[in-house]
């Protein structure tokens, strides 16, 4: 399940490509929006709702439980629950796995702001974790670690929580071949992690 962030969207053409590459090993995706039409209205002008994690987490922990319930016409109960959260998504997903402890299985941020988590949230976050960040993007790359030091809930830490740089990315991954190396090792981490 995609956790988009900082004024994205279902559309983001980043998150497309790395949803077709989870798709074509099998790893079934759910791109969606967390918030509405009217909310990403306001959020142009005032940019504070990307910013309220506590608002996408729960957006995002309703669509997990509504799959988790298997209403809909495939069955969607009995599947593993992976997150992938960009920029301020990634905060939204550590918190929603905070929350959801038996249901996330596995968590990849792409160039995400874990810090925006909260230490709380950090340290009770249990799921196998990934931070991707830019080797270029230098403020994040400080970020990230800082908010990787307090994922201490998670067992066997050196196969379970990891940090990946990738040399010469900036912060979109925009630079040839590093999104195409974004997609590979979320797609290892979650075939490694959510096998029940």
């Amino acid at each position: 399940m995609f956790a988009h962030g900082s004024g994205s969207s279902r559309h983001s053409p980043r998150n497309k490509y790395v949803a077709q590459i989870l798709q074509d090993a099998d790893i079934a995706t759910l791109l969606i929006d967390l918030l509405t039409e009217e909310e990403e209205e306001i959020d142009l002008q005032t940019r504070h709702l990307r910013f309220d994690i506590g608002l996408l987490a729960q957006r995002l922990i309703g669509v997990t439980d509504w799959l988790k319930q298997g209403r809909q016409n495939f069955q969607t109960k009995d599947l593993s629950i992976g997150y992938f959260g960009a920029s301020t998504g990634a905060a939204a997903a550590l918190v929603a796995a905070a929350q959801r402890q038996k249901i996330v299985k596995a968590i990849v941020s792409r160039g995400g702001r874990p810090d925006l988590a909260g230490s709380e949230s950090l340290s009770r976050v249990q799921a196998p974790t990934l931070l991707i960040i830019g080797g270029d993007d230098k403020s994040v790359i400080g970020m990230n670690e800082e908010a990787f030091k307090q994922l201490t809930n998670i067992e066997d830490e050196d196969k379970k929580k990891k940090i990946v740089i990738v040399p010469g990315a900036t912060h979109l991954f925009e630079e040839p071949g590093k999104l195409e190396e974004v997609a590979q090792l979320a797609r290892d981490w979650f075939d490694d992690n959510l096998q029940q």
